[in-house]
């Protein structure tokens, strides 16, 4: 795929070497995309953990009033309403329901589509509404280690890429710790520790603030996910590079992977998606990893080739 290369921004982490010897390689973005959006049960009870007495009323009450104006249950949820989980919960479901609530969040992903504003300066200043309030990155780590759900088939995903000896790095927006530790979670330390994690880091403060380290912080991405697809292209034998992602903090990457697939959200933000069509990126639709082992199978056992991968559009 033809690729554009701006001039690389200055990494404050250090990056894990490069694969050099594989064929193939599968670079995901980690929330939304590995994880799931959880139920209602998982609000109640992350409300439950966090909040008591009449700010879980009020929260409780912001949310049904989303899930009311909807005319019916068939009819996908108003972008940004209620409380829906990912690893970015932190920022996005807090944020909808303490800070500046979901319709200036869902517009402040607008504003980044539209390029009026950075994921960097949007995506910190979320995460800032949490200290603020007084929670603590222990405290939000305990949450989501309750409360994050893997996607459906990421384990057989997994372990069919540990059987042909395929590497899966997590691309993240994130924060590391959040990740390594939601991770060993959900799928135990042992195979946690054989996935890589690149993504940012998290400075505590000692009065128990916290806020996001960037990778990148000259960027306006905060991690410019390209960064860590581009090293390949200078290889002499490159493998081919899966990217998985969902939202705007993975258009940095889209233009670079050899395939690309984009998460479907029924009743969810499809930033990415969107952002493709716009820009016309080749890219392929999946549901869950379920359906994309199936894509990515063929194409590795020589069944279907990228090209055709890329024409049929969705996995």
């Amino acid at each position: 795929m033809a690729t554009t290369v701006d001039p690389a921004p200055q990494s404050t982490l250090p990056y894990p070497p490069i694969h050099k010897d594989k064929k193939f390689v599968v670079l995901s973005d980690w929330d939304g995309t590995i994880t799931n959006r959880d139920s209602n049960d998982c609000e109640c009870s992350i409300l439950n953990a966090i909040f008591s007495g009449s700010m879980r009323a009020r929260i409780l009450a912001h949310t049904n009033r989303w899930d009311s104006e909807r005319p019916s249950a068939s009819t996908p949820r108003a972008a940004g309403g209620g409380v829906n989980i990912r690893l970015r919960c932190i920022a996005t479901d807090m944020t909808d329901n303490l800070g500046f609530g979901p319709e200036k969040r869902r517009q402040g992903n607008l504003d980044i589509l539209a390029g009026k504003t950075t994921f960097r300066d949007a995506f910190r200043e979320m995460l800032e509404s949490v200290s603020a309030n007084g929670h603590t990155f222990e405290e939000c780590k305990e949450v989501l280690k309750k409360n994050i759900s893997l996607d459906v088939g990421f384990k057989d995903f997994y372990r069919y890429c540990k059987e042909h000896d395929i590497p899966i790095v997590i691309i993240s927006s994130g924060m590391a710790p959040l990740i390594r530790a939601v991770l060993s979670n959900l799928i135990g330390e042992e195979d946690a520790k054989e996935i890589e994690i690149v993504s940012n880091e998290v400075e505590v403060h000692p009065d128990g603030t916290w806020e996001i380290k960037y990778r990148h912080p000259t960027s306006g991405y905060g991690h410019d996910k390209s960064q860590a697809i581009l090293p390949y292209r200078d290889l002499p034998d490159p493998p081919t590079i899966f990217f998985f992602g969902d939202g705007v903090s993975d258009m940095s990457a889209a233009r670079h992977a050899d395939v690309l697939y984009v998460k479907q959200k029924e009743g969810g933000d499809n930033d990415l998606a969107a952002f493709c069509r716009r820009e016309n990126i080749p890219h392929i639709l999946f549901e869950d990893f379920n359906h994309a082992l199936r894509s990515v199978s063929a194409i590795i056992e020589g069944k279907k080739s990228v090209k055709d991968a890329l024409a049929e559009g969705k996995a």
